[in-house]
């Protein structure tokens, strides 16, 4: 997927890689940003948080975390970060786990997609991962919402300027 590729500004005004997520404009709903810094300054990884309810909580999370992203490392059965996230603004603290994960070929365009289903002990939230060709993993979840292969289309590299602080 050669759209997905590093951006090499001399000094980044966000995160220093591209960010798929689905554009705000196409989204109903509110969204939210936040990225996550390490102790140096450099993002670690970046997570948008789609509304679609307007205000009654997220309807979906996409999380993009490059290689060495601390947020990355779960141990057996914990929860990818993003569904701790989803669960964080949910308000919902009971005790989630996953359950299996299964890998999934799916087409996106004239691309091959290896997409990891996660199955998680809470069957209202639906989670996928994917590997992007420059090394960001890409975790999609969503609350009582299923995810479908016809999302994958709509994910496309956001602005950077949507990432500058002002």
């Amino acid at each position: 997927m050669s759209f997905l590729r590093r951006r090499s500004a001399a000094t980044p005004a966000g995160p220093d890689f591209d960010v798929l997520a689905m554009d705000p404009g196409d989204w109903p709903g509110n969204l939210g940003a936040g990225l996550l810094p390490a102790p140096d300054g450099s993002c670690q990884g970046v997570f948008l948080r789609y509304d679609l309810y307007g205000g009654r909580g997220p309807a979906m999370i996409i999380g993009n975390l490059p290689a060495g992203s601390p947020a990355r490392e779960t141990e057996d059965g914990q929860v990818p970060f993003e569904v701790a996230q989803l669960l964080l603004a949910l308000e919902n603290d009971e005790p989630i786990e996953v359950v299996s994960s299964e890998d999934v070929p799916v087409m996106q365009g004239d691309n091959l997609l290896i997409v990891r289903r996660v199955k998680l002990s809470e069957s209202r939230i639906a989670c996928v991962q994917f590997d992007r060709s420059d090394g960001v993993l890409v975790t999609i979840a969503s609350w009582d919402r299923p995810i479908t292969d016809d999302l994958y289309t709509l994910l496309k590299p956001l602005p950077a300027e949507l990432f500058q602080q002002g």
